[in-house]
C-alpha cells in the first residue's frame, strides 16, 4: 500500500480513484539506478525542449 496523489484536484489518499473522479499516482520518482534504460530519451526529450523555449 503506497500513499497516492491526484495530480487534478492535489489531494492524497490510498485510494487509486479520486473523489473528482481523476486517477491518483504516486508523488515520487522513480529510484536513481545508474543502469538507468531511459536516460537517453529524457535527454533527448529535455535538448527538444530547450530549443523551443
Amino acid at each position: 500500500m503506497h500513499i497516492l496523489k491526484c495530480p487534478k484536484c492535489n489531494s492524497y489518499g490510498l485510494t487509486e480513484k479520486c473523489g473528482c473522479g481523476s486517477k491518483r499516482v504516486r508523488p515520487k520518482p522513480p529510484k536513481y539506478s545508474p543502469e538507468d534504460k531511459y536516460a537517453k530519451y529524457r535527454r533527448k526529450w529535455k535538448e527538444e525542449h530547450k530549443k523551443n523555449v
